[in-house]
C-alpha cells in the first residue's frame, strides 16, 4: 500500500468503514488541507479557532492512514493532538523546551515541526518511533523509558538559572501512567522546593499506560476530576476573542470548601485544571497562566486515548496504544500475527497457577504485552500490576518470597535495567526464590536503541547466585519456566526474544545440562591427543540457535565441521563446557546481547579458570545504540545471520592458523573482524 498524502490524507474516506474517523466536521474539498502548510510550530500562530479544529481532523487522519500502513504507537497519539498544538501555540520551541515522557506520545509534534513523511516510521532510514536529537533541534531528549522528563526538566531548569535565562520554561508532558514511577516523584519532590525556577509539568491524564492506571495516585486524579468541578471549558469566558479560564486553582479555597487539596499543592506546587485536553482554547488559556506565574506549576489536562477512531475507542484493552500494519477502516491486521514467546509464555504460566497455588505473577503496567492476560483473568487475587515501577516491583516480589509465595516477575528486558540494584541487594543477596521473566530480549528492531534488549545477559553475570535461561524454542520456554520456578534459594531469570516463534529443534543428546544440536555425544578417546569431534564447537545462546544449526551447514560445505551445543543455563557456565571445548580447535560463542561481559566473556573466564587453551571467539552485538530498523536488518547488518556467520568463523579459523582448504578457496581473509568500530558484520566477533 503506497503512503497516504497529506493532501488526500483528511478526504479520503477508510473502504469498508462507516466513519472510523471522528474530528471537526469536514470542510469543501475546494478549501486547502492546511497541514501541508504547517512547515514549524510558528505556522499555527496565525490560524483562526475554526482552522485550529480543521488542523486537528487532519492531523488524525494523517495519523491514521500512515500508521496503519507502518504501525506505530497510535492511541496515545490521537489523544495529544490538541494538547500538542496548543503546546507549540503558546511556547516557543525549541527555545521554550518541551519534552515529552513517554516519546511515544511525540507523533503530533513531529508533524507540526516539520516532519511529515511517516512513510518509513519506525524503519530504516525513517522517522524514528520516539523523539531524536538528529532528527529536529526540537527533540531535546531521545527517552522512551518512562517517568524521566520531570528529572530533566529540573536540570534543565537549573541550567537555564545558572546561565541568566530567565525567561525559558521548561515544559514536560507526562502521561498520567508514568506518574506512578518513583523516579517522577523524586523530581516533583525537587522542583516543589524551588519556587524560583519555571517548570511547568502538563499531566495528560487518559486514565491509562498500556491499560487502565493502577494505584492510589489513579484513585485521586478521578476525585480531582469530580470535585474540582469537571473540566474547563473555553466557553467560561472570552477575552479579545481568546478564552480566559474562570476557575485555574491556586489552593485548595479556590475549588470550593468541600474540595480537598491536590497531593501537588500538598507538595507546594500549583495546581491548574482539570483541563479539557481536547479544548485547544481552553488548553491555550490554561498553559499561558502556567507560564506567566514563572513558577513550578501542574497543568492536568483530561484527554482520551485514541480520541476520534472509533476501532482505537472500542479496544479495552489498551486502546491501540501500539499497533502494527492494519486496515485503517476496521483496526483489523492486515497479516495475521504468529505464535509468539509472549503467547508461550502466558499458556505455561497459566498451567503453571492452576498447579501451584504459591505462584503468583508481578508486572510494571505491561499485564497484556507481557502475556499475563490470561493468568490475570483466571486468578485476578495472584496478579499485582505496580505501575510503570520496576525498582518497586522487583522489592515487592521479594517480600513476596520472604512471606513463602513464588512471584514470576514479567518485564521487558529492556527495563530490568531499572531493577538491577533492588535485584543484587534485595533478592540475590537474601537468596530469595523470585523468577524474573524478560520478554522482547535481545535485537526488537522498530522501536530502536532504549528499547533493544542487548544488557541483560551482561550485567546479570556479577550477581552471585543467579541462573541464567535462554530457551531456544517453546519447548524449551516451558521447560525452563518450570524449572526455574523450582528453585527457591537464588534468582532466576528467563530471556526470549520479541516475535514469532519458530518450530521446535530437538536435541540429538544431553552433555551436562547442555542440548546437543548437531555432533556427537561420544567423546574422543584421547583428548590429549590430536584427535578432535570436529573443528569449530559452537555454542548457541537461546533464540540463534537455528542460526548456528544453519551456519554449521554452510562451514560443513567448506569443509570445516562443527558441534552445535546449547547451554541452556548459561548462568552459571555448565562444568561440562570446558573439557567439551578442549576437543575443538576453536569455540564460538554466539549470541544475541552485548559482547560486552555477556555469555561469551564468562566462559573465556571458564576456560583460562580450567586452563584450556582453545581460541574463543565470541559473535554477538556490537557495544553501540543501534539505530531503528527491523529485527532481520540488524541482524543482518551486525552480522548474526547464518550466512554472515559462517563467513567470519571461516576467517576466524584462517587468522587463528587453522588450515582449511575449502574454506580458504571461499573465504577471504580479514585482520579486523575483532573491532567494534568498524562497519558490520565484521565488528561482532570478540
Amino acid at each position: 500500500m503506497e503512503p497516504i498524502s497529506l493532501a488526500s490524507a483528511r478526504t479520503m474516506d477508510f473502504p469498508g468503514a462507516a466513519s472510523p474517523i471522528r474530528s471537526a466536521p469536514r470542510q469543501s474539498r475546494r478549501h486547502r488541507p492546511l497541514l501541508p502548510t504547517i512547515t514549524n510550530p510558528r505556522k499555527l500562530d496565525a490560524l483562526t479557532d475554526q482552522e485550529l479544529d480543521s488542523l486537528a481532523g487532519e492531523i488524525r487522519s494523517f495519523l491514521v492512514h500512515n500508521i496503519s500502513q507502518t504501525g506505530g504507537h497510535l492511541g496515545p497519539n490521537l489523544g495529544a493532538v490538541e494538547l500538542t498544538i496548543a503546546l507549540h501555540r503558546v511556547f516557543d520551541s525549541p527555545r521554550d523546551r518541551i519534552l515529552f515522557d513517554t516519546g511515544h506520545q511525540s507523533y503530533v509534534h513531529k508533524i507540526l515541526t516539520g516532519r511529515q513523511d511517516f512513510s518509513r516510521l519506525r524503519a530504516s532510514g525513517g522517522l524514528s518511533g520516539y523523539p531524536s536529537r538528529a532528527e529536529s533541534e526540537h527533540d531535546v531528549i531521545e527517552n522512551s523509558h518512562a517517568s524521566t522528563a520531570i528529572g530533566y526538566a529540573d536540570g534543565l531548569a537549573k541550567a537555564n538559572q545558572l546561565l541568566g535565562h530567565h525567561d525559558r520554561p521548561v515544559v514536560a508532558v507526562v502521561g498520567d501512567g508514568a506518574l506512578t514511577g518513583g523516579m517522577a516523584w523524586e523530581a516533583l519532590n525537587s522542583i516543589a522546593g524551588a519556587k524560583e525556577r519555571p517548570v511547568i509539568v502538563v499531566l495528560n491524564d487518559n486514565q491509562r499506560s498500556y491499560s487502565p492506571t493502577v494505584g492510589g495516585l489513579a484513585g485521586h486524579l478521578a476525585a480531582l476530576r469530580s470535585t474540582r468541578g469537571g473540566v474547563e471549558r473555553a466557553e467560561s469566558c472570552r477575552v479579545a476573542g481568546r478564552p480566559l479560564l474562570s476557575s485555574l486553582h491556586d489552593s485548595a479555597e479556590s475549588a470550593g470548601p468541600s474540595a480537598a487539596p491536590t497531593v501537588f499543592e500538598d507538595l507546594g506546587l500549583q495546581y491548574i485544571g482539570p483541563v479539557d485536553g481536547h479544548d485547544i482554547a481552553a488548553l491555550e488559556a490554561a498553559l499561558q497562566q502556567a507560564r506567566d506565574v514563572r513558577r513550578p506549576v501542574i497543568v492536568h489536562c483530561l484527554t482520551e486515548k485514541g480520541r476520534g477512531y472509533s476501532p482505537a475507542e472500542r479496544c479495552d484493552e489498551d486502546r491501540f496504544h501500539a499497533v502494527g500494519a492494519i486496515h485503517p477502516g476496521t483496526g483489523l491486521p492486515l497479516k495475521p500475527s504468529g505464535r509468539d514467546w509472549t503467547a508461550v509464555f502466558g499458556e505455561e504460566m497459566l498451567a503453571l497457577g492452576r498447579e501451584r497455588e504459591d505462584v503468583v505473577a508481578v508486572t510494571a503496567a505491561m499485564l497484556h504485552p507481557v502475556g499475563l492476560a490470561p493468568f490475570a483473568e483466571e486468578f485476578p487475587q495472584r496478579v499485582f500490576d505496580v505501575g510503570i515501577a520496576e525498582q518497586h516491583a522487583a522489592v515487592s516480589a521479594a517480600g513476596l518470597a520472604t512471606g513463602g509465595i513464588h512471584p514470576v516477575v514479567a518485564i521487558y528486558a529492556t527495563f530490568l535495567n531499572r531493577a538491577f540494584d533492588q535485584l543484587l541487594m534485595d533478592i540475590a543477596l537474601h537468596r530469595l526464590g523470585v523468577t524474573f521473566v524478560l520478554d522482547r530480549a535481545g535485537i526488537t528492531g522498530p522501536d530502536g536503541a532504549s528499547h533493544n534488549g542487548m544488557w541483560d545477559m551482561s550485567i546479570l553475570q556479577v550477581v552471585p547466585g543467579l541462573r541464567l535461561a535462554a530457551p531456544r524454542d517453546s519447548g524449551q520456554l516451558r521447560a525452563q519456566l518450570r524449572e526455574a520456578i523450582a528453585i527457591e534459594d537464588a534468582p532466576t531469570v528467563i530471556r526470549y526474544p520479541k516475535g514469532a516463534v519458530g518450530p521446535d529443534l530437538p536435541a540429538l543428546g544431553r552433555i551436562g545440562g547442555m542440548d546437543l544440536l548437531r555432533g556427537s555425544t561420544t567423546p574422543a578417546r584421547d583428548t590429549h591427543a590430536c584427535t578432535r569431534r570436529a573443528d569449530v564447537l559452537l555454542v548457541s545462546v537461546g533464540a540463534m540457535a537455528s542460526t548456528c544449526i544453519e551456519a554449521a551447514e554452510v562451514l560443513e560445505a567448506q569443509g570445516i565441521s562443527s558441534t552445535v551445543v546449547d547451554p541452556r543455563w548459561v548462568k552459571p557456565v555448565d562444568p561440562l563446557l570446558p573439557a567439551l571445548a578442549s576437543e575443538h580447535d576453536m569455540v564460538i560463542t554466539v549470541e544475541d546481547n552485548s559482547r560486552s561481559a555477556g555469555v561469551g566473556a564468562a566462559l573465556s573466564q571458564e576456560l583460562h579458570d580450567a586452563s584450556v587453551d582453545v581460541p574463543l571467539r565470541n559473535f554477538g552485538i556490537p557495544q553501540r545504540f543501534l539505530n531503528h530498523a527491523k529485527r532481520e536488518e540488524v541482524l543482518a547488518e551486525i552480522g548474526l545471520t547464518a550466512p554472515g556467520l559462517a563467513r567470519q568463523v571461516s576467517v576466524c579459523l584462517q587468522e587463528a592458523g587453522i588450515s582449511h582448504p575449502l574454506a580458504q578457496e571461499s573465504t577471504p581473509a580479514c585482520h579486523h573482524c575483532h573491532d567494534d568500530r568498524l562497519p558490520a558484520p565484521r565488528g561482532t566477533a570478540q
